[in-house]
């Protein structure tokens, strides 16, 4: 098999997903819904599922076992892209080569969708239909430790913090463990988990690690590229780490 297609294929599979568990009608939050599909579907390389669902696949788990769990991630990253792009936050104004959506559709509304996703997304773990409910339990809590104070959100705390005063590399390593790294190990986990590997597995174990090191490296390139290209090429801001005193491994 050709590995660039079958990926091709899995992201519109992926897709699809995405675009058939984003609400569409509410009698009382269509604006809201509106900005949750327009987050979601505006863009994105779709890199946590595709890593999730290619995990499990490889592990003979069949990718169909992860596409929801996989889609779950992809809400939070979604989720935490809406936040980071506020004016209390980063202050970009610009996502995926569109306005951020707080541009597009309000800060309330903006931080109202992305509530909504982080909701959203344990909701499509719960339905995810392939996988046992232990699985789902484990599943669910590994993508909230992820995502919560001890991850993303505690990586995001540091940052913001730490902006105008110089970190050491092994404190940068920490923050982008937690802020980046988080999520895209815990794709690598719940793509095993949905596997019905047991998290005291070899296989597990190494999945864990590799997925550390893989979000590790994906912040450090991203670093560079915001310093390295322009804003058109990445769809956001470039130059931004720099504008807001913010520590990068370039920096440092």
């Amino acid at each position: 098999m050709n590995l660039d297609s079958d990926l091709k294929l899995l992201r519109r599979s992926i897709d699809a997903k995405l675009a058939s568990i984003l609400p569409k009608d509410s009698p009382i939050a269509e604006p809201m819904l509106e900005a949750m599909r327009y987050a979601v579907l505006g863009g994105g390389k779709r890199i946590r599922p595709l890593l999730t669902c290619t995990v499990c696949s490889a592990l003979e788990g069949g990718f169909e076992n992860a596409l929801l769990p996989g889609c779950a991630i992809e809400l939070i990253h979604a989720y935490s892209l809406i936040h980071d792009d506020l004016p209390a936050m980063d202050d970009d104004d610009l996502r995926h080569g569109r306005p951020s959506t707080h541009k597009q559709f309000g800060e309330a509304i903006a931080i109202l969708a992305g509530d909504s996703l982080h909701s959203l997304a344990f909701q499509s773990i719960v339905r995810a239909p392939d996988i046992s409910q232990d699985t789902k339990i484990k599943a669910i809590a590994a993508l909230a430790e992820a995502a919560g104070w001890r991850g993303m959100s505690g990586g995001q705390c540091l940052d913001i913090n730490s902006e105008g005063k110089r970190l050491s590399v092994d404190q940068l390593r920490s923050l982008h463990a937690a802020k980046t790294g988080a999520l895209i190990r815990t794709s690598f986990q719940i793509g095993a988990l949905c596997a019905g590997e047991r998290e005291s597995s070899r296989n597990f174990q190494v999945l864990d690690k590799v997925g550390s090191d893989i979000g590790l490296a994906f912040q450090i390139v991203d670093d560079i590229l915001d310093v390295t290209s322009d804003s058109e090429t990445l769809g956001k801001p470039s130059q931004s780490d720099e504008t807001a005193e913010k520590n990068t491994f370039p920096q440092l």
